[in-house]
């Protein structure tokens, strides 16, 4: 999968390869588990971030739930805790891990780090998403949320993380290949 970020980390493209792995090595390690969550309608939800402080300040994009592993939380542990915090939901197991990348973005507090994520796709039948569990910096930079079918996110002219979430879908079977 190709590696995008939500970063401008572009200067790196003039450092030589030992200057890049140095870099890389020195980088910030974060294990991330994001969630693809789809309704009955084969739709995915995707939060619209909307900073308006820090670094990533005016920068508006839709984004998969998911966070962070903490402590000694395994990437299915921190799905199912990310999905409870940010969706209201409970659930014993958090669906199955259909991909996984590594990218390097940065963080609302200007940290660059280097992501390990995992996408774990699961289906819900819950309509309403539930902010009661939002963070302080979520309420900050979450706006809205919105179930997005394939072809709308085909579509749209606005930034979409991952930028390759429909072929991720596709390759997890959720949703068909187009030509």
């Amino acid at each position: 999968m190709k590696a995008t970020s939500f970063a401008n980390v572009l200067w790196t493209k003039h450092l030589s390869c030992h200057e890049k792995s140095a870099y890389r090595r020195a980088m910030l390690q974060r294990p991330s588990s994001r969630l693809l969550v789809l309704n009955n309608q084969d739709q995915v939800l995707l939060f619209r971030f909307e900073p308006k402080s820090g670094p990533l300040s005016g920068r508006i994009f839709w984004a998969t739930p998911g966070g962070g592993v903490e402590d000694n939380e395994t990437y299915e542990e921190t799905a199912l805790r990310e999905l409870h915090e940010e969706l209201g939901i409970t659930r014993d197991h958090p669906g199955q891990q259909v991909a996984q990348r590594t990218v390097v973005l940065t963080l609302y507090n200007g940290n660059v780090v280097e992501a390990d994520e995992r996408y774990f796709m699961i289906r819900i039948n819950e309509p309403a998403i539930s902010d009661a569990n939002w963070s302080l910096l979520e309420r900050e930079v979450m706006a809205a949320h919105h179930w997005w079918s394939q072809t709308e996110l085909r579509s749209t002219t606005e930034q979409v993380w991952p930028a390759d979430l429909e072929d991720i879908l596709v390759g997890a079977g959720a949703w068909q290949a187009t030509l």
